[in-house]
């Protein structure tokens, strides 16, 4: 029996694509990181981001916590706090599913929107949305997490590495997906890499804004990735490229997914997928790829991914 719903975060099911893999690539296993409690990884680096400060000293009862968010982060940190009482304050804009702004205020979140004029997730978003996250934590007795900077995280993501190898009973020749914050990919990275220093570690990016891999800041609908600029915790030791990953081919897979293997996730988990698929052509039979669900179709279907 579990003492509170922080104690059912991790632990995820790692399944195998029977479908959408054609049977002369290499294996491809998708971690379902939506069966964590609000549907998201995000829950992992959330609660890491909160019982690291505590043990510091940095958050104490009585104070506030800050964060700017499209949402998954927004709603981790939302139920966390919600649990442990401590008010949660956030930054996020129209940018992001009414179903992600929406789960923050019912976990009792107090929501200030930056507008995107198109809708969309520019390159001066996420900067604009920090800015007033630090002005907002300055006004008063809180704790701004700072996810593109925080890594306390990293504690939260490294155990994705730990289950995987505890799940995987043979070698896994590539890990990849999607970078955000590029926490979840630096903190699998570091814990996969103790065990076999070869593993190879690729980030992917929206093709319409592929900084990373050699192109320009741009705009896109893909929430949670693809920020528009280098993330602070992405280090290069820890991966070994970046491939830029087509935006439309990845909705496209996001409901085959759905319709094929019966996972229901978001666009960003068809990128990952996307691009994992693609890996494992290359490499062949007799190979496995790993990459992650990171949250659940049920935030997107307000929107059009599920009606395209």
């Amino acid at each position: 029996m579990n003492q509170t719903i922080l104690q059912t975060i991790g632990n995820t099911p790692l399944v195998k694509l029977n479908k959408l893999a054609p049977p002369d690539s290499a294996d491809v296993f998708v971690k379902l990181e939506y069966f964590n409690p609000t549907g998201s990884y995000k829950d992992r680096m959330a609660l890491a981001m909160i019982e690291e400060a505590e043990k510091r000293g940095d958050l104490r009862p009585g104070m506030s916590v800050v964060e700017c968010t499209g949402g998954s982060t927004g709603s981790s940190l939302a139920m966390i706090c919600a649990v442990k009482g401590y008010p949660f304050r956030v930054i996020s804009s129209n940018a992001y599913a009414e179903e992600k702004l929406n789960t923050m205020r019912a976990f009792g979140a107090d929501l200030d929107l930056v507008i995107s004029p198109e809708g969309k997730i520019t390159p001066t978003l996420l900067p604009s949305m920090m800015r007033k996250a630090r002005e907002m934590a300055q006004t008063g007795n809180a704790y701004y997490t700072n996810q593109f900077h925080n890594t306390d995280e990293l504690v939260g993501y490294e155990k994705i590495g730990l289950e995987l190898r505890e799940q995987l009973d043979h070698k896994i020749d590539v890990f990849c997906a999607a970078v955000g914050t590029a926490g979840m990919l630096m903190g699998v990275a570091k814990n996969l890499r103790q065990s076999d220093p070869g593993i190879q570690i690729i980030a992917f990016e929206p093709a319409t804004s592929a900084i990373l891999s050699g192109g320009e800041a741009g705009s896109h609908t893909v929430e949670g990735v693809g920020v528009g600029f280098v993330p602070p915790l992405l280090e290069k030791e820890f991966y070994n490229e970046a491939r830029a990953v087509q935006e439309t081919e990845g909705r496209e897979i996001a409901r085959r997914l759905a319709k094929e293997e019966g996972i229901f996730a978001g666009t960003s988990t068809g990128l990952n997928v996307l691009g994992a698929l693609q890996i494992a052509e290359e490499l062949g039979k007799g190979h496995t790829v790993v990459t992650v669900a990171c949250d659940t179709g049920l935030k997107y279907l307000g929107g059009n991914l599920y009606r395209d």
